[in-house]
């Protein structure tokens, strides 16, 4: 699933593709489940000759500000991804929700296994103010992760990756910032001490800008791994310390990576320099 280094790549790319104040002629959708709301007449019927006045990110979902006031939200989910290509180019069957433009451009959903989901708001709150704070903003200090820590008593990763906890992080980055603070995901949120919280978030915002300047983490070449709009494979996947590392030497002590299960997600770690 794309995380916020990821979709922060979309969120570049379709800036830099410069849609902002371009009319769109039309909205088409293929598989109806993919508009989680409103109904697709109206999806369609509200989009059709408004533009997006901006397109930005709030944890996972892209934030598309259409002119008219609504918001349309993306969640890409398992294996979404956005295509931006001339309207003469064929349709895939993937591709379930297609934006033309009137430079005969198209912006195009494709999601192989369908989980991705569209919504068309009038207020984005009911969705956007669930999610916690966005861990590479100023606000997100040190001391705001120590009072969300100190009472937990959740096991530290399935915290990390609770949405309504911290915006954005995800599967493959919480595994590398617990590496790099030498903390086991299975530890209680509430025993860590204050200064093994400083070192979790300078880590936490370490993984996730090295993510973003290696435009995302692309993990293989299926269908359902992450490429920019640009097409662009992420390059993050070379310098993971532990995710999908399983049984080769951790980079700081050569132990073997270990694959468990921590809240029934795939977790990697190494269980020397990770100690519960």
């Amino acid at each position: 699933m794309p995380e916020l280094p990821e979709v922060q790549t979309v969120v570049d790319d379709l800036n830099a593709a410069k849609l902002i104040g371009i009319p769109i002629v039309s909205a088409r959708v293929f598989w109806r489940r993919t508009i989680a709301e409103p109904s697709v007449r109206m999806f369609c019927r509200w989009l059709k000759d408004q533009n997006f006045k901006a397109i930005g990110r709030r944890g996972k979902y892209l934030v598309f500000e259409v002119a008219d006031g609504h918001t349309m939200l993306l969640h890409l989910r398992m294996s979404g991804r956005l295509h931006l290509v001339s309207a003469s180019v064929p349709r895939n069957k993937h591709e379930h929700v297609i934006f033309s433009f009137e430079d005969g451009r198209q912006l195009r959903f494709h999601d192989t296994r369908k989980f991705g989901r569209l919504h068309l708001l009038k207020d984005p709150k009911k969705i956007l103010d669930r999610l916690g704070p966005e861990p590479l903003a100023a606000g997100f200090t040190a001391k705001m992760l120590t009072k969300g820590l100190t009472y937990r008593k959740r096991l530290l990763k399935p915290l990390l990756l609770d949405q309504t906890f911290i915006a954005g992080l995800g599967n493959i980055y919480a595994d590398e910032a617990l590496w790099e603070a030498k903390l086991h995901p299975c530890r209680l949120a509430a025993s860590l001490s204050t200064s093994e919280i400083k070192v979790l978030h300078r880590n936490i915002r370490r993984v996730l800008k090295r993510g973003l300047n290696n435009l995302g983490t692309t993990l293989g070449t299926g269908k359902g791994n992450f490429y920019s709009v640009a097409n662009r494979r992420g390059r993050n996947k070379d310098v993971l310390k532990v995710f999908r590392r399983t049984d080769l030497p951790c980079p700081r002590c050569r132990s073997p990576i270990e694959r468990i299960i921590v809240g029934q997600r795939s977790t990697h770690i190494c269980s020397n320099c990770q100690k519960i």
